[in-house]
């Protein structure tokens, strides 16, 4: 890659930097950490590559570039740094910074600014795209490609299949109120079933469903991959689309995009005329396992099924666990199912190596990171792992199957929705 030799730039909140003590806390929360060592692997390495490159004490190249990239952006860090370091904000601004000023080798610069940032936010492209990889699946043409084609197609699920939900899906019971529902990009193409399933037990918890059509990509994709001003417009469309409508809530079943959706409000600081309702619309932004716990007051009893012999376990997505600190009301909903087959996971909350489109874009540290939650699944020797993002489901599902394991993993709406249908 080439850095132009220009005189540096402020792209840093400075303050917001100087946050960090480097007292070390988070070492132990990285997974990038805990798997290399290396200090410039760790958070606080990091904040202060940021630093040296923004004070131009460090030239914007490879040594930087690398180290910042190898990040999941897992937000680990900030559950456990005393000093409150926002340090997910520190990291998009750094990207942002660096697209703008390196030139990546040709297939990295189709890869980020392609497939990443124009197929997969377009539900019709991402279809279109996938074509020829489920066709070399259904063939079996993959078992002879190269090794990083094979692992790319691993993460194609078999029996995708996209959705297709009304723009009304009324309870149809007693009506407590009304909901928004956030369709997704990933959600919407691979895992359509599971979108219906959401809409079905948020109707089984007695609230309307309405899914305007004019809703699009979170912004989630372009933000972590450091185009933030495609981000602030996919915030602009999306609070536009969902303004005016009398809501509750505004659900959403995938945790990566529901830490964006709930910080709008930051992601649009800048610009006086958009903070005030991006605060207004990230405040009613709630996964969907937190609006349950807190609205569906008889859950409990009815998602008695009564219990299965299934050993369950489950899994933390980053950005639920670390960006929105939710990791209680999930284990409350599969516990009320799975009752005292429920076994907790190790390392729960490290990252499965997915982190959006890590996978894509650093793909051995994913299969490392991949391979250790793997390992800790089969210690469980739990039948059924349960999480709640779309890319966990795919990378754990990848590395269960590569391991030769029987053990599946379902999104917790899908879960949820079998035990409903048992009742």
């Amino acid at each position: 890659m080439n850095a132009p030799t220009q005189a540096p730039e402020r792209f840093l909140d400075y303050d917001k930097s100087l946050a960090c003590i480097h007292c070390g806390l988070c070492l132990s929360s990285c997974p990038t950490y805990l798997e290399t060592g290396d200090e410039n692997d760790s958070p606080r390495g990091r904040i202060y590559l940021m630093r040296a490159v923004q004070d131009g004490r460090l030239v914007l190249g490879d040594t930087a570039v690398t180290h910042i990239d190898r990040c999941l952006g897992c937000r680990a860090c900030e559950a456990v740094c005393p000093s409150g370091v926002q340090y997910g904000n520190l990291l998009e601004h750094t990207r942002d910074h660096i697209e703008k000023r390196i030139t990546r080798p040709p297939f990295q610069k189709f890869l980020r600014r392609i497939a990443i940032e124009k197929v997969f936010p377009n539900r019709l492209l991402m279809q279109l795209a996938l074509l020829p990889a489920r066709l070399m699946k259904w063939t079996g043409v993959e078992t002879i490609l190269p090794k990083f084609a094979r692992e790319a197609l691993s993460f194609i699920p078999d029996g995708m299949q996209a959705g297709d939900l009304p723009e009304l899906s009324p309870a149809p019971g007693k009506r407590k109120g009304g909901v928004g529902f956030i369709r997704g990009c990933v959600m919407d193409v691979m895992f359509g079933p599971t979108n219906l399933n959401s809409v079905r037990v948020l109707n089984a918890a007695g609230y309307d469903v309405v899914i305007p059509r004019t809703q699009g990509c979170c912004g989630a994709l372009h933000a972590h991959n450091g185009n933030l001003a495609a981000a602030r417009q996919a915030a602009r469309a999306n609070i536009t689309a969902f303004e005016g409508l009398e809501l509750d809530a505004i659900v959403i079943n995938a945790a990566g995009c529901g830490s964006t959706l709930k910080e709008y409000h930051h992601l649009l600081a800048d610009d006086p005329a958009w903070v005030e309702r991006g605060k207004k619309f990230s405040a009613k932004v709630k996964d969907i396992t937190e609006f349950l716990v807190s609205n569906w007051t008889d859950f409990h009893s009815a998602l008695r099924t009564p219990h299965s012999a299934l050993t369950v376990t489950y899994h933390d997505a980053c950005h639920l666990a670390h960006a929105q600190r939710i990791t209680k009301p999930p284990r409350e909903l599969v516990k009320a199912v799975a009752g005292k087959n429920f076994v907790e996971l190790p390392e729960s909350d490290v990252c499965c190596g997915s982190a959006g489109t890590y996978n894509l874009t650093e793909p051995e540290m994913a299969e490392q990171l991949q391979r250790r939650k793997t390992e800790n699944i089969l210690r469980t020797m739990a039948d059924l792992v349960v999480t709640s993002n779309p890319g966990c489901l795919l990378q754990i599902r990848a590395g269960l199957k590569k391991a030769g394991s029987t053990t599946r993993i379902v999104h917790i709406a899908d879960y949820l929705a079998e035990a409903l249908g048992k009742c």
